[in-house]
């Protein structure tokens, strides 16, 4: 449950600086040009049956968490689908508020709205825990190359 005030919803074009700063607490972002932003946010527009990037705003409006969920078309099982979370991230200032636990339930909902047969996320060891709370299972191992 979100605090009071605090919304749920599609990330928008204007969302740009405060959701690229929320990012800077997950990983390295590097510097990210507005023109840079609006030509992924583009490409995530067109592709959105595949890209669904949700953000949590606070009570002024302004971006403190961010989340995505990919989806997978496959060819097994019957051509189903799989859903991929990604780039969870909440601001410092706003930890332990139970936002990530949020965006995980409505990207959970989002992938089961359009037909997921399963959702998979990659997570850190110490993020484990916090996973398992929002109902995930650790499931196997993840394999990384990097390029």
């Amino acid at each position: 449950m979100l605090p009071q005030g605090y919304t749920i919803r599609k990330l928008e074009l204007g969302d740009y600086e405060p959701y690229v700063e929320t990012l800077r607490v997950l990983t390295t972002v590097g510097d990210i040009p507005l023109d840079k932003f609006k030509d992924v946010f583009a490409h995530w527009e067109k592709l959105s049956d595949t890209y669904m990037p949700r953000v949590i705003t606070n009570e002024n409006g302004i971006v403190v968490a961010t989340g995505m969920l990919l989806v997978e078309r496959k060819i097994i099982h019957e051509c189903g689908s799989v859903g991929h979370i990604e780039d969870i991230s909440v601001a410092k200032s706003e930890q332990g508020k139970g936002l990530g636990i949020s965006m995980i339930k409505e990207l959970s909902g989002v992938a089961k709205e359009v037909g997921c047969y399963k959702v998979i996320l990659d997570c850190s060891p110490h993020n484990v825990g916090f996973y398992e709370k929002c109902g995930y299972k650790n499931d196997g191992s993840e394999m990384c190359l990097r390029l």
